[in-house]
């Protein structure tokens, strides 16, 4: 039985453990011992702050939550890109036959869970469902959903809601610890639960998650966010001073022309940059001071910097500025399948394997039942790079086809033509050729 900390004390008769917890601050102030409580009326503690706000603390001293996390905008860019694409990109279940020949198992009642409906009630699209499950795993490092099935068949996969499940070994057995908000704790097997988790992993169960691995870099740069904000409401932003002579004095008249003059003809937009002539001997002083003496420009690029790094997503698709799109959008489109997301499409097909029984994953009959993203929709090229490689898949130029005219119409989401084997050209021959051999005939 757990011991409460009042009756830990007596336990210990007062002695404390000396060894810091691993939740002391980083920023000044006592140290967190084994047995310290908090006091929840105490708004200023920075442990109880971060455990109610789910938030991680950051070597800045700010606690580090999901929207605050958001609220950078390469981090948002970077999460938002993956997450989208995951969701809007078709992940179907298919049989591979044992002659070798493959097709999809719409017949498979997990297909229509994964195209049509993953709750089975239609409150959530399946690109909702795709999308809040890789965010989840991506801000946490696992994403959880209930498995609902009816006679065995998978019905629908409900998420569960984030931070509430932790997965864990029991007795040699894989189990899962649910633990709602609401209060209450439920075991669930292995096979109640669709469980994937982020590539890097610390303990081989849990993945990593990017907010646990980012928060020092996300803190640094919501602080000179906050800096260059200052900057703007409180820092002086005239472009100088007018400095008179010793012992010169405007009078009241001079003073209301100075400053009507400096109102009406180099104030706004258009005057930005001008000098103004002066008179009396005056001589101007422009301040020296700016964003970028302040290091607050580099700053920010610095962290915009270390913050794309985490996710993984190239420079040009997190809006950089300064990286050059160029003719390589299709390499940077391949880059982006190959080096961010092919990982993740891995991760879901082989969740989704695990979820089948040992019968459906070899059938008797030698079928193979498996999941697999279309990442198609990413890596098409231009309109001139599409037409190139099915004429050659067609045979043209002299090659051997590999392809079927039907079957091109469909890569381009086309009906299948009636005629669709006279449509490809004849492998070797000429327009003429074939002109000639039709006037034979």
């Amino acid at each position: 039985m757990a011991l409460s900390p009042d009756d830990y004390r007596r336990a210990a008769e007062g002695r404390r453990n000396s060894a810091p917890s691993t939740l002391r601050s980083h920023a000044a102030g006592p140290p967190v011992y084994a047995y310290s409580t908090h006091d929840i009326r105490d708004a200023n503690d920075p442990v109880l702050s971060a455990f109610l706000q789910g938030g991680r603390e950051s070597l800045s001293g700010l606690t580090i939550s999901d929207r605050m996390a958001m609220r950078n905008s390469v981090f948002y860019r970077g999460t938002s890109l993956i997450a989208g694409s995951i969701g809007m990109l078709p992940l179907s279940m298919f049989r591979r036959k044992a002659d070798g020949t493959t097709e999809k198992a719409t017949d498979h009642p997990l297909y229509s869970v994964l195209k049509l409906d993953p709750l089975g009630n239609g409150s959530m699209t399946p690109s909702e469902f795709k999308s809040f499950m890789q965010l989840a795993a991506l801000f946490d490092g696992n994403a959880f959903a209930r498995v609902v099935r009816m006679g065995g068949d998978i019905q629908a996969l409900v998420p569960f809601e984030r931070k509430t499940v932790k997965k864990e070994f029991h007795r040699g057995q894989l189990r899962f610890k649910h633990t709602p908000k609401s209060g209450g704790t439920e075991y669930l097997s292995g096979a109640d639960v669709f469980h994937f988790r982020a590539p890097v992993s610390l303990d081989g169960i849990n993945g990593l998650g990017l907010l646990d691995v980012a928060a020092d870099t996300i803190g640094l740069a919501a602080i000179a966010e906050k800096a260059m904000a200052n900057l703007f409401r409180k820092g002086v932003m005239a472009g100088g001073a007018i400095q008179f002579p010793a012992g010169t004095e405007l009078g009241d008249v001079a003073y209301a022309r100075l400053k009507g003059s400096l109102a009406e003809q180099y104030s706004g937009a258009d005057n930005a940059g001008d000098w103004m002539l002066l008179e009396d001997g005056a001589e101007a002083k422009p301040f020296s001071g700016s964003a970028k003496d302040s290091q607050l420009v580099e700053l920010r690029k610095l962290e915009a910097e270390q913050g794309s790094r985490f996710t993984g997503v190239p420079r040009p698709l997190l809006m950089f500025d300064e990286t050059a799109w160029g003719s390589g959008i299709e390499q940077l489109g391949l880059y982006f399948v190959v080096y961010c997301l092919l990982p993740w499409f891995v991760i879901w097909e082989e969740a989704i394997w695990r979820l089948l029984s040992r019968q459906e994953k070899r059938a008797r009959g030698g079928d193979i039942l498996y999941a697999k993203f279309n990442e198609r929709a990413l890596l098409r090229g231009s309109m001139k790079d599409q037409a190139d490689f099915l004429a050659r898949a067609l045979g043209s130029g002299g090659g051997k086809p590999w392809m079927e005219a039907n079957e091109a119409r469909e890569a381009l989401d086309m009906n299948p033509h009636p005629d669709g084997a006279g449509l490809a050209p004849r492998p070797g021959t000429s327009a003429a050729a074939i002109a000639e051999d039709q006037t034979d005939e």
